[in-house]
């Protein structure tokens, strides 16, 4: 799986590259007005970053205006994937986007129909948003396995892309279910390192070690070294 950091904080994308962990991020007009920076400049800025596929969401409603949104989009980088609404005029910008060789993620996408009219417009990623679907009393993940479901039966090249994560837990369903991608706030991400077990054996082993005698790591290896030299 892929995991792709969802936001266009800058400051979130360089201590998450820093992990060696990171493979793309995906943006919105939201999450990039949130940060109060030039949009353009921000784009480069991530795609400079994390050296993966970043998604760069067009604002128009019709293909027309869509496709010369992403003609600028484009221009960014190299990085730079068309993001498009999931509706006809989004549809038909993706067709058209993706026979002319651009990478196309279809977004808000809330149902398996949905997904299949996204890959057979030859869109790279689709993106489920399954909190979005588990806020509406539906069940979220349960989307998130048709859509990968369907994908499996008719083998489409487009990636599923698991949005709109919340917690730690839809991280791990969406890899039991075999999402070829997760995109999470900063946060989320943050959070799956944890574990109760975790901390606490880390805890009991620093404690432990505070007991062997020998004034620490680099002292002790470094006397022993010394010893080994002399022979």
């Amino acid at each position: 799986m892929k995991l792709f950091i969802d936001t266009a904080n800058l400051a979130q994308i360089r201590e998450a590259a820093s992990w060696g962990i990171i493979d793309g991020c995906t943006t919105n007009p939201s999450l990039i007005a949130k940060e109060g920076r030039d949009f353009a400049e921000t784009i480069y800025e991530i795609c400079e970053i994390v050296q993966g596929p970043v998604s760069a969401e067009v604002v128009a409603q019709d293909s027309v205006g869509m496709l010369r949104e992403a003609a600028l989009l484009r221009q960014i980088h190299e990085q730079v994937v068309i993001k498009v609404p999931m509706s006809w005029e989004g549809i038909k910008a993706c067709r058209a986007l993706s026979d002319d060789g651009a990478r196309v993620n279809v977004t808000l996408c809330f149902s398996a129909a949905q997904a299949l009219l996204a890959a057979k417009a030859g869109a790279t990623f689709v993106s489920p948003f399954i909190g979005r679907i588990d806020d509406t009393g539906q069940d979220g993940l349960a989307v998130l396995a048709d859509i990968i479901q369907v994908f499996e039966n008719y083998h489409f090249e487009t990636e599923v892309l698991a949005a709109s994560i919340r917690h730690p837990q839809h991280v791990y369903e969406s890899l039991r279910l075999g999402a070829h991608v997760a995109t999470m706030p900063f946060k989320v991400l943050e959070a799956t390192i944890h574990h109760p077990l975790t901390d606490r054996g880390n805890d009991l082993f620093l404690a432990d070690w505070a007991s062997v005698p020998g004034g620490g790591l680099e002292v002790t290896v470094g006397a022993f070294l010394a010893r080994r030299s002399k022979g």
